[in-house]
């Protein structure tokens, strides 16, 4: 077991897996023992004194001393030793064996989500006393380096953001002391078989406990876990790897991987990341669900309206072109963000907090879900606008992309769950890049009060009245419920007033990165925010048909500006379902209303002008 320095890092048990390469847990809650350091005989003696009655009260029952024997005597020796060290020469034991240490390989070292995300992450942790006593952290990768060259690229990206203590710069050099390199291919078993002579050193005859961080393209995902199962895995602990998005692009390929890496590894062993599932906001949803009376009820078809999960990148590609064109935002961002957070949102309530029942409800909902149809999906992509003087480019202007590209870089869609708590509720996804903000926010429209004595306040829209639960999960992370409230004054005049909960505000403590809080779920074997194959199969099998109907149809995805709100088309698909995008003011949508008026106009006219030609 990995002996934490601070427990303040998690109050819930510690799942640990007692056998070796990733066994069945033993779930146990943190504690600390201290090696006896009082004769056993006089344990032995003081147990026996002492009588509980039946009332509870404690007697005390005298017994004559016995002469020890020069066994017993030795073994009274033995366990009075206070020194550790003085205790193992006598026992005759190796100090390390009684004693565990963790080896954190980052596969991909040299990339920017290792050095943006992942070394970054494992600081943090560090300066939090989260990590165990004993780790290691080696980077590994097909770059040529030193172990002074990676600590030196890795200390470019820590910082001490947590907050602004003295000692961070003594904290930085003792991190960086433990990170070390070997380089190497991916496909080699004998430069594994290298990094494994490595990683002994460092444990020095501890139990070895190995996490491996595949920070690579999926394309040679395998062939890595390959060679680190065969060469480089924990012979006396735990081995897990941790494999990054994207998991495949359909239902076949997700499938064919998964089969791949079972080949080497149990799915106890794989962590499949989603990042998305470690921010603050979306772990907090069961909380704020599960944990307050008021919403439970609330949460059901009965009262609620519609529910919108909305992502957006005031950013393009730039850069990123050539992998994002082979996936596009639907596979990238909707498949696996957005749908984990409506698993999450809409899932019964779990037996218990243990990862496996938690995944349970995940799946089920998956499962209740229509498969995605193509008139209830959009998609766009960004051209080329300028504002201020200043030219924003299109997709297809990156060099990485291809002029012909129908590479959708926005979508909207329209999801139902069919299942008693949500049937005709409309799910609402949106994501984009090259919009107007960056954000990620989930907006629960609740229903119009039935028979409303203040109608007549709101005039005709009465969709102002609608009260709105809005979970902003990034950036300025808030939790705020809209109600109608009476503007002070001798008038009956209604104001839409915000209850809020800023974290900013109520909370002096950062919120951590998610790579922070998986990294250290992986480390402890808390699966709770990680994907389970059969959930990767059930999400896959609700996006693959409309994806493969978009590819092969050559759908013509629909152009927005460069630092819009996104293609019109999407609030034709809200407005199907009397739904009207939550993150837009009341100027914006008269805005929409005449842009709908003027695309109506010029439609009529040139149907006439077709008209007129025949």
């Amino acid at each position: 077991m990995a002996a934490f320095s601070a427990t303040h890092c998690r109050s819930y048990s510690y799942s640990h897996s007692s056998s070796i390469n990733g066994g069945q847990n033993q779930r146990f809650s943190f504690s600390s023992f201290s090696r006896l350091s009082v004769p056993a005989k006089a344990i032995r003696n003081s147990l026996q004194t002492v009588v509980l009655m039946q009332d509870g009260v404690v007697a005390t029952k005298v017994t004559p001393v016995e002469k020890e024997t020069p066994k017993e005597k030795l073994k009274d020796e033995l366990l009075s030793v206070t020194s550790t060290k003085e205790w193992d020469e006598k026992a005759g034991f190796d100090s390390n064996e009684n004693e565990s240490t963790v080896s954190i390989t980052v596969v991909g070292a040299s990339g920017d989500l290792a050095k943006k995300k992942i070394f970054p992450a494992l600081f943090a942790l560090y300066y939090e006393d989260c990590l165990p006593k004993h780790f290691t952290i080696y980077g590994y990768a097909r770059s040529k380096m030193t172990d002074a060259e990676l600590r030196n690229m890795v200390s470019k990206t820590l910082t001490c953001r947590i907050d602004k203590r003295e000692n961070c710069s003594e904290k930085m050099d003792q991190f960086l002391k433990r990170c070390f390199y070997h380089s190497g291919q991916y496909d080699s078993e004998e430069n594994f078989a290298q990094l494994d002579k490595k990683l002994k050193k460092h444990e020095g005859g501890r139990v070895s406990n190995r996490l491996f961080y595949l920070s690579i393209p999926p394309n040679i995902f395998v062939e890595a876990v390959k060679c680190a199962s065969s060469s480089a895995s924990s012979g006396n602990g735990w081995t897990r790897v941790i494999v990054e998005k994207p998991f495949g692009r359909d239902s076949e390929s997700s499938a064919v991987l998964t089969k791949s890496l079972k080949q080497y590894l149990t799915e106890d062993q794989i962590f499949r990341i989603d990042h998305y599932l470690g921010k603050e906001l979306v772990e907090n949803l069961s909380v704020l669900r599960f944990a307050n009376l008021i919403f439970e009820p609330l949460w059901t078809r009965q009262y609620i309206r519609n529910v919108q999960i909305i992502f957006s990148e005031d950013f393009g590609t730039e850069g990123r072109g050539g992998y994002f064109d082979n996936y596009g935002i639907i596979r990238d961002i909707m498949q696996n963000h957005l749908l984990q957070i409506l698993a999450l949102f809409a899932m019964e309530t779990p037996v218990s907090l243990d990862a496996e029942d938690i995944r349970n409800e995940k799946v089920k909902v998956l499962r209740s879900m229509r498969p995605l149809r193509l008139e209830d999906v959009v998609i766009g992509q960004y051209k080329s606008h300028s504002k201020g003087g200043v030219t924003y480019p299109s997709y297809t202007d990156d060099k990485t992309v291809p002029k012909d590209s129908l590479t959708p870089t926005f979508a909207a869609a329209a999801l139902f769950i069919d299942n008693a708590r949500w049937d005709g509720v409309p799910f609402l996804m949106k994501a984009g890049k090259a919009l107007h903000n960056k954000g990620a926010e989930i907006r629960v429209q609740f229903r119009h009060v039935p028979g409303n004595l203040y109608n007549r306040n709101f005039g005709t829209d009465l969709d102002r009245a609608t009260n709105e639960l809005v979970i902003r999960v990034q950036p300025d992370e808030a939790i705020f419920l809209k109600i109608n409230n009476k503007v002070p004054g001798l008038g009956m005049r209604l104001d839409r007033s915000n209850l809020n909960l800023h974290y900013a505000a109520r909370y002096s403590k950062e919120i951590p990165d998610a790579y922070e809080r998986l990294l250290l779920d992986a480390i402890e074997g808390e699966r709770r925010l990680f994907i389970r194959s059969d959930e990767l199969d059930a999400a896959w099998a609700l996006f693959t048909p409309v994806l493969k109907e978009l590819e092969e149809k050559k759908f013509l995805p629909e152009s927005y500006p460069y630092g819009s709100r996104g293609p019109v088309g999407a609030h034709y698909l809200a407005a199907r379902y009397n739904v009207r995008w939550g993150d837009l003011d009341i100027e914006q949508v008269a805005e929409l209303a005449l842009l709908f008026v003027w695309k109506s106009n010029v439609i009529k006219r040139w149907i006439l002008a077709v008209k007129s030609c025949e």
